[in-house]
C-alpha cells in the first residue's frame, strides 16, 4: 500500500530545512482527544439521548404501544450511534493525517483529508504562545500571530483555538505530554539551546492556559 504523502521528504514538511534548522519534535493529535474535543461526539451522544428519552415519553403519553414506542426510539438510537461513528471516522482520519513540526525557527502544521494543507509559522510572525493542559497530562498549545499575518481560520480548521474568529491562532491540538511540548517550545522562541527530542519525556504538569515566553526577537 502506498503512502499517502510519498512525497514529503520528512514526514510533515514539504522540503528538507534548510541548513541550519534543526528538526526538534514531532507529533499528532490523539484521534480520540480528538473526536471530544473538536468533533463533540460527547455532546452529540447525549443529544440523542435526550431525543430518545424524549421520544419515548411522548410515545408512552400518547398511549402507543410498547412495541411501537419502542421501534421509533431504536430509530432514533441508530441514527444516533451512525453519526457518532461518523464523526470518530472523521477524527480518526484528521488525527492521521496531521503532523506538528516544531524545528529551531518554525512551526509546521500538516493537516488535510481530502486536501492536505501545510501551513508555516515562522517564529518571527509569533507573538506569544500559551498551553492548557488536561488531567491526564494532554493538551492544546495555541500561538498568537503577529498583526499583519493572518491566517484564515478555514485553513486552520480543526488546528486553531475555538471561538477566536477575529485573528485565528494555530493550535497544537490535543497532543500528549504537551506540558513537555511547551517547555520545548519556550526553549525555541527564546533561543536557549534545545535538545531535539524523538519521544516527548514526561515532565511535571504546569497550569492550564499559562503563557509561554514571549519570542526573541533578532
Amino acid at each position: 500500500m502506498s503512502d499517502d504523502f510519498d512525497f514529503e521528504p520528512i514526514p510533515g514538511l514539504p522540503a528538507v530545512p534548510p541548513q541550519g534548522e534543526r528538526l526538534l519534535w514531532q507529533g499528532r493529535p490523539d484521534w480520540r482527544a480528538l473526536a471530544v474535543r473538536a468533533f463533540h461526539i460527547r455532546k452529540v451522544a447525549v443529544y440523542f439521548a435526550i431525543l430518545v428519552a424524549w421520544r419515548g415519553l411522548t410515545a408512552h403519553a400518547d398511549g402507543l404501544a410498547i412495541a411501537a414506542a419502542s421501534r421509533q426510539m431504536l430509530w432514533i438510537a441508530l441514527l444516533g450511534a451512525a453519526c457518532m461513528a461518523a464523526l470518530t471516522l472523521l477524527a480518526y482520519a484528521y488525527a492521521r493525517s496531521t503532523v506538528y513540526t516544531i524545528t529551531s525557527r518554525r512551526i509546521v502544521i500538516r493537516s488535510g483529508v481530502a486536501l492536505p494543507l501545510t501551513i508555516n509559522i515562522p517564529f518571527a510572525q509569533i507573538e506569544s504562545a500559551a498551553v492548557k493542559l488536561r488531567a491526564d497530562g494532554s493538551g492544546d498549545i495555541p500561538v498568537r500571530i503577529r498583526p499583519g499575518n493572518r491566517i484564515a481560520a478555514l485553513a486552520l480548521w480543526p488546528n486553531w483555538r475555538p471561538w477566536h474568529f477575529t485573528r485565528p491562532e494555530p493550535m497544537l491540538r490535543c497532543i500528549e505530554d504537551a506540558g513537555a511540548v511547551a517547555s520545548l517550545l519556550a526553549g525555541a522562541l527564546t533561543g536557549a539551546p534545545v535538545q531535539p527530542q524523538t519521544q516527548t519525556p514526561q515532565m511535571a504538569p504546569q497550569s492550564d492556559g499559562s503563557a509561554l515566553p514571549t519570542p526573541a526577537t533578532s
